[in-house]
């Protein structure tokens, strides 16, 4: 099975740990996984700003990049249901561009969705002496239906438990763009949803989505809290400690992750 890694730009920027756990938890499955060292951005930044044109170019180049595998696999929610849910949508008038678009949408997969729907993966390599509480990203539960797919695996886990917190469906109050046009109304959601994370008694919060998990982790160091750790859930799968090799791996930005081609 080929499969094509979309790292995103967060991950590739941010926190190059979570693109490499994604790789191994994808090789210990038995994938054969590719890394295509020209992407850039799935255009959704472009799309949620109006711009439509920059959004419709971005698809364009994603779709010729990645077209050619058996499944592409992303750790973030948010990338992966703007590529299956909205590259569709940019491109309808485009009679090749349409076709395309929507061939390779049915086999784009957020990475947790992929370990448990295609691969039926029911053991993982990390290990968690611990507790965690879960966030559920906004994109990937209601446009991908993430929910019971990172329970599942995390399930698997050995030393790890699960604490649910308070309205984990509910916004971090990140939002991409909107976190910089409303920013007394993200900090408010951002402050509640650390509140709920808080009255878990929780060692770290786990998400799908580095957005929000960057979102969180900020207003939890703003309010003081340096202890609960914030992880990407394929470096809790993958045994990858983002916070303690954090520093690290961010040396290797994006040749790290995205400049590694076939592995």
């Amino acid at each position: 099975m080929r499969v094509a890694l979309f790292v995103t730009c967060l991950v590739d920027l941010m926190r190059p740990s979570v693109g490499f756990a994604t790789l191994q938890l994808l090789e210990d499955a038995g994938c054969s996984v590719t890394v295509p060292d020209g992407q850039t951005c799935c255009g959704q930044p472009a799309y949620s700003s109006g711009d439509r044109a920059v959004a419709q170019q971005l698809a364009k180049k994603v779709i010729a990049e990645f077209e050619g595998f058996d499944y592409v696999v992303a750790p973030s929610g948010s990338c992966a249901d703007h590529i299956r849910n909205a590259y569709p949508l940019l491109l309808a008038d485009e009679d090749d561009w349409a076709a395309r678009a929507k061939a390779l949408s049915a086999r784009v997969f957020e990475l947790t969705d992929f370990l448990c729907t295609v691969l039926k993966v029911d053991t993982v390599a990390g290990r968690f002496a611990g507790s965690v509480t879960y966030h559920d990203s906004c994109s990937g539960l209601r446009g991908l239906g993430i929910r019971e797919q990172p329970r599942h695996l995390l399930s698997k886990v050995p030393g790890l438990e699960l604490r649910e917190m308070t309205a984990a469906n509910e916004c971090c109050g990140f939002g991409g763009a909107f976190s910089l046009r409303f920013g007394d109304l993200s900090a408010a959601i951002a402050a509640r949803k650390c509140g709920n994370v808080r009255a878990t008694q929780a060692d770290a919060i786990v998400g799908g989505d580095l957005g929000c998990l960057l979102n969180i982790e900020g207003r939890l160091r703003r309010e003081g809290d340096e202890q609960t750790r914030v992880l990407h859930v394929a470096e809790v799968l993958a045994g990858v400690d983002g916070v303690e090799h954090g520093a690290d791996a961010a040396t290797g930005g994006a040749k790290g992750v995205a400049g590694g081609g076939a592995l």
